[in-house]
């Protein structure tokens, strides 16, 4: 059966049932039919341990980390120990593109599986519909005299849908020429905002602080010179409400904000995250694409920011992104683990490896795999959540569970005594193996800026190419000597982070030339082609 028959041939229990699991009562919740709802408490009285699910360099399909921290949830329900997911919304970008949807697969799913991949209870229709909210203020008031005398406008439109043609616009305000760039919501600094609040007053605090433009003088703009950070708050109060939904056997499941990972820091909101570690004696979320990317950022940004200290880091590996990592060769490809070992090592966290096993691997290439991580002397155990759910997992949730118990002295990379320059000198040095940083003159003014504003203290968040550890997709494995190319920066003042633009990365994804939305439909009142 496919991912969509298989979900649609599963009876859910009702969500009021699902959320007793964490000792949330029906006053606790606010439901969006009998599946989903929005959870009204903002806290429980436990202090759960997280679990981060990372990967290795996936291929354009990924790798399953969604798959396995399902799985592993299910696995540590069955083993009867206090669970709760916290993973990311999908967007509809890549549910209409190439990678289909973002619940899971085979019998390792978050359900309703369509509900969650299409409009789900709006939060990314709230989030637009704030940023957008935001550039028409900005137009209409220059249009309506331009008393701040804004001069330029560094705030960009977004949608959530794979739009390359919105990548550059031009139109006139008051007979002036002004250029615009559409985000996918995903990358917006609504989302990523939204997603590192910790509460309606620090969401209505950051909302004020995004910077719109510069005015005649050179000095910022911010949105609070607008008076729009209290409409926006409200905008976004019910979206800033995590949801709860469960799996396929019926372990909760937060799923809340989606920033992308390549383009944004990938990772769900604090405040789902918190809210689960309250409820929950274990908290498994996931960060998106590679090690170099999401985990990284949750690592260096999201961590320091929540007070969250990970208990340990699952680094997922398949046999097909390694024999792609190693241009057609499992024995060559297996370089691209150690090099996110080499990585995480560095973090001072328990690291399991888990191998998510697909039906055409084969057992000799599995235990090639295996015995490779045992002797770099980290665990490595199989998951067959896929086609076994939560039983396929249980191995790797045992050892899971063993590594939480472990040692652990977490420490980010880097900090906020750095500047921008030396965070990305250390990011270069353990994750990008750079040998060199090239700035564009477009960059360099940027950072002149940057230590105009006395914002150098601020996170970076890099994006770049989810295929490679370096910022060239076609450098697979585990390329040395890189040199990385930057091409901009962003000042995400109401994130608090700087986004540092590498090699040829967007911030609006293209369709691509066979669509997933080709395989779509409704037939007799029944939902087709996504997975």
């Amino acid at each position: 059966m496919t991912d969509l028959e298989i979900a649609n041939n599963t009876k859910l229990t009702d969500i009021s049932l699902i959320a007793k699991k964490l000792s949330l009562s029906p006053c606790d919740i606010d439901c969006y039919g009998k599946y989903k709802a929005k959870i009204l408490k903002s806290n429980g009285n436990k202090n759960g341990k997280v679990i981060l699910v990372t990967a290795i360099n996936p291929t354009p399909y990924g790798e399953g980390k969604t798959t396995v921290s399902i799985g592993l949830g299910d696995a540590f329900n069955k083993l009867n120990k206090s669970i709760c997911l916290a993973l990311r919304e999908p967007s509809l970008g890549p549910v209409f593109g190439i990678k289909g949807g973002a619940t899971g697969g085979g019998y390792s799913q978050v359900a309703p599986m369509c509900d969650i991949n299409l409009h789900f209870t709006g939060d990314f229709h709230a989030i637009t519909s704030a940023n957008n909210l935001i550039s028409a203020a900005i137009y209409n008031h220059i249009e309506q005299g331009n008393s701040l005398n804004i001069k330029t406008v560094t705030f960009n439109r977004c949608l959530d849908v794979n739009d390359r043609s919105l990548r550059d616009i031009t139109f006139k305000c008051k007979e002036k020429e002004y250029h615009d760039h559409f985000n996918i919501t995903s990358a917006s600094e609504v989302m990523a905002l939204f997603c590192l609040a910790k509460d309606l007053d620090d969401l209505k605090y950051r909302l004020g602080n995004i910077i719109i433009g510069f005015n005649i003088d050179n000095n910022p703009v911010y949105v609070k010179d607008l008076k729009l950070e209290g409409a926006l708050t409200v905008l976004l109060k019910d979206a800033f409400k995590p949801n709860l939904v469960q799996t396929l056997e019926g372990t909760p499941a937060l799923i809340h904000g989606g920033p992308f990972a390549n383009i944004a820091h990938g990772c769900s909101s604090i405040t789902s995250l918190n809210l689960a570690r309250s409820l929950a004696d274990y908290v498994i979320t996931e960060a998106g694409f590679g090690s170099d990317l999401g985990a990284e950022k949750f690592l260096d940004i999201v961590c320091p920011n929540a007070l969250i200290k990970p208990a340990t880091i699952v680094l997922v590996a398949t046999i097909r992104a390694l024999k792609y990592n190693g241009y057609g060769s499992l024995e060559k490809g297996v370089s691209n683990i150690l090099a996110h070992l080499d990585h995480l090592k560095h973090y001072n966290v328990p690291i399991v490896v888990c191998i998510n096993k697909f039906n055409d691997d084969s057992d000799q290439e599995i235990n090639y795999l295996k015995n490779y991580v045992l002797n770099l002397g980290f665990s490595c155990e199989v998951s067959e959540a896929y086609s076994k759910g939560g039983e396929g997992a249980v191995n790797l949730a045992l050892e899971v569970i063993k590594s939480c118990d472990k040692s652990n002295n977490f420490s980010p990379l880097v900090n906020n005594k750095m500047t921008v320059d030396e965070k990305l000198k250390k990011l270069g040095e353990v994750i990008y193996q750079a040998r060199n940083i090239n700035y564009s003159e477009k960059s360099l003014e940027k950072l002149t800026l940057i230590n105009k504003l006395n914002l150098s203290y601020l996170p970076i968040c890099v994006a770049k190419t989810q295929y490679s550890i370096s910022d060239d997709a076609k450098k697979l494995g585990y390329p040395k000597h890189n040199d990385l190319y930057v091409k901009d920066l962003i000042i995400n003042n109401g994130a608090s982070f700087i986004t540092v633009l590498l090699g040829k990365i967007y911030t609006m994804p293209g369709l691509p030339k066979n669509p997933n939305y080709e395989n779509i439909d409704i037939i007799n009142g029944e939902i087709k082609g996504i997975f």
